[in-house]
């Protein structure tokens, strides 16, 4: 029966993923947590943004456990297996004691980072698969809900802050995640396979089309292009990654006041959403590949302009560089399953997002090896720009154009 409906009404399977990822996204809304967790739970800066870091390790390596289960079991069942964690994360944390980061990293990092995971390439995998002829309008509008998750859980989280407190926040947005998303996740179901051969093959109007070869874990990992496009998710990080956990105290720091500090989070996640809508309708027009070169060679022209932006252009200096991110990260999905094939979709995107797990991890170390923040500027600047030359070098596998 849900076959049946989602055969004639498939766009709800796109409401239901854009319901699901409006809740998911915490990295970019973390701003507005920092704070609270600080002051709330006695940690230091430095520890409150490795709570950050984590969880999009956390989710970089949940994409792979999340992507394996969607793939052997459907994403119904990974989209509800992630639902319980997002919440487990959220609610868990109320009850953390404070000035201990460790409790923090292991009862909100892991659950959140690999509950997002779950949902995620369920979503987007099986909207793809039901929007096989416009994967970039199914990307773009799962990842515009992503983008606008930011905006949502900002306000979500400062009305929650300041009417209660950090850990009833946790709680209330907890709660609200298991009900919407797992609602969400229990519509998601798979099209049913289509047949090799269409009616008039059949009848000898001709041989059927060339079917793109699916590769599996084994196979993708041992061609350039899944190494070549690892580097390119992970060396796109640090231009957004290295400051969404700092952009307020930033902000603040360059001449605005914390209200208007906070507009960074809500700006930039307009902005973001703005991305991961148009940026795959442009792949479907021009490829992945032209794309993605265009976004990373804007995310180093932004880094260098971020270093001198001050008052109020930090607003928008921050909001155009989590456009193109936001936007490179969209494309991401589509690419791969134009290099490696359908079928694995969901794990092979699970590797493909480890090297954001590296990014986001790795280059945060790295900056606190040195001293100042002039440092994480030369960090997202050098880092785009050698993602750029990834990407130059980047071949299709399929002997057509990406």
């Amino acid at each position: 029966m849900m076959q049946a409906f989602l055969k004639q009404h498939r766009w709800v399977i796109l409401a239901a993923g854009a319901a699901i990822q409006v809740l998911t996204g915490v990295p970019a809304a973390w701003g507005v947590f920092q704070r609270g967790v600080c002051e709330g739970y006695s940690l230091s800066q430095e520890n409150a943004a490795m709570i950050f870091s984590l969880t999009i390790c956390f989710f970089g390596i949940g994409c792979i456990l999340g992507g394996l289960l969607q793939d052997k079991k459907g994403p119904r069942t990974a989209g509800l297996a992630g639902a319980v964690l997002l919440a487990a994360g959220f609610c868990g944390a109320g009850f953390i004691p404070g000035e201990n980061p460790w409790f923090f990293y292991g009862v909100f990092s892991v659950p959140v980072g690999l509950g997002c995971a779950f949902l995620y390439p369920s979503v987007m995998s099986c909207a793809q698969k039901w929007y096989a002829d416009r994967k970039g309008l199914a990307t773009g509008v799962i990842g515009g809900a992503v983008g606008a998750s930011g905006a949502v859980l900002t306000f979500l989280g400062r009305f929650l802050i300041g009417t209660w407190s950090i850990r009833t926040a946790f709680w209330v947005l907890g709660l609200l995640m298991l009900a919407v998303c797992g609602a969400g996740a229990a519509i998601l179901e798979n099209p049913e396979q289509p047949p090799r051969e269409t009616a008039k093959q059949k009848r000898g109007g001709g041989p059927a089309p060339k079917r793109p070869r699916d590769y599996s874990v084994k196979e993708m990992l041992k061609t350039n292009q899944y190494w070549l496009m690892f580097a390119v998710v992970g060396l796109a990080t640090p231009a957004v990654l290295l400051f969404s956990p700092i952009i307020v105290e930033l902000a603040q720091e360059r001449g605005l006041s914390q209200t208007a500090a906070l507009a960074c989070i809500v700006v930039g996640s307009v902005f973001s959403a703005a991305g991961r809508l148009l940026m795959p309708w442009l792949s479907d027009k021009i490829g992945r590949r032209y794309t993605d070169m265009l976004l990373l060679a804007a995310l180093c022209g932004f880094s260098v302009w971020f270093i001198y932006a001050g008052s109020w252009w930090v607003i928008l200096v921050y909001s155009l560089l989590t456009f193109c991110y936001s936007g490179e990260a969209a494309v991401i999905p589509a690419a791969g399953t134009d290099l490696f094939g359908q079928k694995n979709a969901g794990i092979n995107y699970g590797f493909l997002a480890l090297g954001m797990s590296v990014g986001s991890v790795g280059f945060p170390l790295l900056a606190r090896c040195f001293e100042g923040e002039a440092v994480r500027h030369f960090i997202a600047i050098a880092a785009t720009a050698a993602g750029f030359v990834c990407l130059w070098f980047l071949k299709p596998t399929q002997g057509e154009r990406l």
